[in-house]
């Protein structure tokens, strides 16, 4: 059961996660609301071309990153391998604790950036006024 700081400390970071993809959404290469409906890891997250990339998981952020820079980010004691609950950590995933939070937008940034690098060029909207 958890103790009510640790209640506390995962409401913050949902409301702070919240805010964060409230922000992210605005960019015309996030999948809208309507469209990014689907769960993934069990939960809803932003996504581009369908595609997760960020989402909020037990009190932290979680981003879909290249395998090397979430090797980097975990050895500089930053973040963690993301495990989805049955064992097997994810390469290319990483999770950070609230304690990171002033690291998260940078990260959600560097996050969409990847899943946008990714994504085939007919699924991502152009961007307005083009």
């Amino acid at each position: 059961m958890a103790t009510a700081k640790e209640t506390e400390v995962s409401e913050d970071s949902e409301a702070e996660f919240s805010r964060l993809a409230a922000v992210v959404s605005k960019d015309p290469r996030v999948d809208p609301p309507e469209v990014a409906r689907g769960k993934g890891f069990g939960t809803k997250g932003l996504k581009v071309a369908r595609k997760m990339f960020a989402f909020h998981s037990k009190g932290r952020l979680v981003l879909k990153l290249c395998a090397d820079r979430v090797h980097a980010l975990v050895s500089d004691g930053k973040g963690e391998h993301f495990d989805p609950g049955h064992g097997h950590l994810m390469k290319e995933w990483v999770a950070f604790g609230y304690a990171e939070r002033r690291l998260w937008p940078k990260l959600v940034k560097e996050a969409l950036e990847f899943a946008a690098g990714r994504a085939p060029r007919s699924a991502t909207p152009r961007k307005r006024g083009r």
